[in-house]
């Protein structure tokens, strides 16, 4: 097999799981370890690849916050999954935090039959739960960001800072064990951090398409939180990394 052949196989491979091994790729393109090793040396000089203590992965840098309107157009019925696991651990009379982001709109429909008290930075969020009289809303306040239509800022941040949620939910665009949570602003990282501060349980919706994405800022490491729930897609190798690390994963189906 010519080197570039190989070596888009390899790529094609790296599309469709998030994190491999060298043995993985010794399987699937029948080439020998060393070969392997060579041309990830090869991908990893060019920035394509990035290597991790559990194997491979693409570089998935995401350097700009993706839009609500482009986010709603992708895996939804994962999201909805992952919601509906998410409201199987709120409780009526829960104080509830809902980060922005498709997910956590998903989630707030689950969530309609309950009494509860639901901040958020949401908008869209807002406006829906708005519509329940059992369900008390308060919205955050601040600079209205236009890319996700939810409030950022000091204002917001305050509020967060100064209440004891029962259970904070958090939503991202990028986590991995190695990184953790990462945003593409420190605007919005330090948001997400006082989202979490002070909640009893902190909880972490992304689905498996995210895992393996990073962003320039961190907002905390996957070990802080207390749950993580994302579909049945995520890959086998990766949730076993996962397991054992102090918080509970939660694969929705």
């Amino acid at each position: 097999m010519k080197g570039q052949s190989r070596l888009d196989q390899i790529m094609d491979y790296l599309k469709s799981h998030n994190l491999v091994t060298v043995e993985q790729l010794v399987s699937a393109i029948s080439a020998s370890p060393a070969t392997i090793r060579r041309d990830l040396i090869k991908l990893d000089q060019e920035g394509v690849i990035s290597r991790t203590h559990g194997g491979v992965t693409l570089n998935r840098f995401i350097p700009t916050q993706p839009t609500t309107l482009e986010k709603m157009q992708r895996n939804l019925l994962e999201k909805q999954s992952i919601a509906q696991k998410a409201a199987s651990l709120v409780n009526a009379g829960d104080a509830v935090v809902l980060d922005a982001g498709t997910t956590m709109l998903e989630l707030s429909r689950q969530l309609t039959h309950l009494p509860l008290r639901v901040i958020t930075a949401d908008l869209h969020i807002a406006l829906f739960l708005s519509e329940f009289k059992q369900i008390e809303v308060t919205i955050i306040g601040g600079r209205i960001d236009d890319s996700s239509q939810s409030c950022i800022g000091d204002h917001g941040r305050r509020l967060l800072r100064n209440i004891n949620p029962d259970i904070a939910f958090i939503s991202c665009n990028s986590w991995s064990l190695e990184k953790g949570i990462t945003t593409p602003t420190e605007e919005k990282s330090g948001l997400k951090q006082d989202l979490l501060i002070n909640a009893r349980r902190r909880v972490l919706l992304a689905d498996s398409s995210k895992y393996g994405s990073w962003s320039l800022f961190c907002v905390t490491p996957l070990e802080t939180l207390t749950g993580v729930i994302t579909d049945k897609h995520l890959d086998p190798d990766v949730c076993a990394q996962l397991s054992g690390k102090g918080f509970d994963l939660i694969l929705a189906q």
